[in-house]
């Protein structure tokens, strides 16, 4: 009888796996990235849990792990940096850093974890792409062409939807809000509730389409559903 090959940790892991493989342990995925948060009470709590995550991980740490850290909050991300998504390697060290900290998680707490993107419409994401990149000092997203990420991680990252006809009627750049999967519906509920209007919802569980009183339009996306099908924003 021969045994079956140890699986590669270095294999991207699909969006369901991924958030399969750490939900448990309070981590969200969020673009391609695991996600979590604890409460701090100051910045010296906040250094000695990023203490003791990195010495827990040490080394393997390098290229995956990023910390934010506030004093109230430390945010935790993790992700193969080199290529823009979670692979099982990332998913050991989410394990690794659970198991290193004093304090529960929290993802959907009183401030979830999130992210925003900024899309650009464009006819010829060629001519405009350029432009973005320079003007916001950013760089191409590895192993996409159509998104450009702020190496320091400070701004949000920009991606560029392509039209097939000019739409001069209707705003050209819209936000994408990524929310935890079991925080979507709730969040789109509080911006109707605040006022807005669903423009769609075709593509629920992946995004909903929604605009203020004005039609300024807003996604609140999630990464269900999208390793069934093909869609963007927030892919």
């Amino acid at each position: 009888m021969t045994e079956e090959p140890a699986a590669d940790p270095t294999r991207a892991l699909s969006r369901t796996e991924a958030s399969t493989a750490v939900e448990a342990l309070g981590w969200r995925l969020l673009l391609g990235e695991l996600r979590t948060a604890v409460e701090v009470g100051s910045l010296t709590d906040a250094a000695a849990v990023a203490t003791a995550v990195t010495g827990a991980l040490g080394g393997a740490a390098d290229g995956h792990l990023r910390i934010d850290l506030r004093g109230d909050r430390v945010e935790f991300g993790l992700q193969t940096r080199d290529r823009a998504l979670v692979t099982g390697v990332d998913v050991e060290l989410a394990h690794r850093a659970t198991a290193a900290l004093d304090r529960p998680v929290e993802p959907a707490g009183g401030h979830p974890v999130q992210a925003l993107e900024i899309a650009v419409d464009a006819l010829d994401i060629p001519a405009v792409l350029p432009f973005w990149a320079a003007v916001l000092d950013l760089v191409p997203q590895p192993g996409d062409d159509g998104a450009l990420v702020d190496p320091a991680g400070v701004l949000p990252t920009v991606w560029f939807q392509q039209m097939d006809v000019a739409r001069p009627q209707r705003n050209r750049i819209h936000l994408d809000v990524t929310v935890a999967h079991d925080q979507a519906q709730a969040r789109v509920a509080a911006a109707l509730a605040a006022g807005g209007r669903l423009l769609s919802d075709d593509m629920a569980r992946s995004f909903w389409v929604l605009a203020d009183a004005e039609g300024n339009e807003v996604c609140v996306c999630t990464w269900q559903d999208r390793d069934e099908r093909d869609v963007s924003p927030a892919g």
